[in-house]
């Protein structure tokens, strides 16, 4: 089964497969909520500033990086970590490239999270040009265009899509995860970045890297499985969010 097609009329509901659907409302209700916390009606950036350096550390960590920021230096040196905070600094910039140039987006993603690991000429392209991969990549794009799925579904897709695939050299989970975060900002779930799934995945990571294996297999139970587990993380996001508007409202 492969979820990267690119006839609208193919798109299987994914909703139909076993405990997605109750998995899929519960993530939308606890990012909603996250919306309507009184500190993000009026500050939301701040908190947004904050989802997106945890989001950038856990991100790393996932990806063998340092997560660790050191507030008396200038510059942060692990350049995993300086990748990832690239990316998630850069989200409101690429947010209009990934709706209407998903493509182009992925490689500016890559450019952006690998800037200090790939030599210049190797930023943003994929490994190899058309056949398998450039299909499937093209298939990623039109999940953005024009899946006929939830926002919680296409957030669990294009992350596990992109992972899978490896389009690139080096940084694809960086990348990956960061193309969750854009598909949640665009599809209108998260618009303002509030939630940091990437602290559940780290948390969970043994559970995070087998379920994208299993999900590679195409077979529908691995599927159904990835995407309630990414709406899990969804929801322990939205819980790390409040924790972040929580702490703001105090200091406050």
């Amino acid at each position: 089964m492969t979820m990267t097609t690119s006839a609208a009329s193919e798109w299987p509901d994914l909703t139909l497969f076993p405990g997605v659907a109750d998995a899929v409302e519960e993530a939308r209700q606890a990012v909603a909520e996250l919306r309507r916390h009184p500190v993000n009606r009026r500050g939301w950036a701040t908190s947004a500033a904050a989802a997106a350096v945890r989001a950038s550390r856990a991100s790393a960590a996932l990806d063998g990086g340092s997560p660790e920021l050191n507030a008396a230096a200038e510059t942060v040196t692990d350049p995993v970590l300086a990748g990832a905070l690239r990316c998630n600094s850069a989200m409101a910039t690429l947010a209009p490239i990934w709706e209407r140039a998903p493509l182009q987006a992925l490689a500016r993603l890559h450019t952006l999270a690998a800037a200090d690991i790939e030599e210049p000429g190797a930023l943003g392209r994929p490994r190899a040009a058309g056949g398998e991969l450039g299909a499937r990549l093209l298939g990623v794009a039109a999940i953005r265009v024009t899946a006929p799925w939830s926002a919680p579904v296409k957030v669990a897709v294009v992350h596990a899509e992109v992972l899978s695939l490896h389009p690139f050299g080096s940084a694809n989970g960086v990348v990956a995860r960061a193309a969750g975060r854009l598909t949640a900002i665009c599809s209108g779930m998260d618009q303002q970045s509030l939630t940091v799934p990437e602290v559940h995945y780290l948390r969970t990571q043994n559970e995070y890297r087998h379920l994208l294996a299993e999900y590679s297999t195409g077979q529908e139970t691995a599927v159904a499985a990835w995407i309630i587990y990414t709406c899990r993380a969804l929801v322990a996001g939205a819980r790390e969010g409040k924790s972040i508007a929580d702490a703001a409202a105090t200091a406050g």
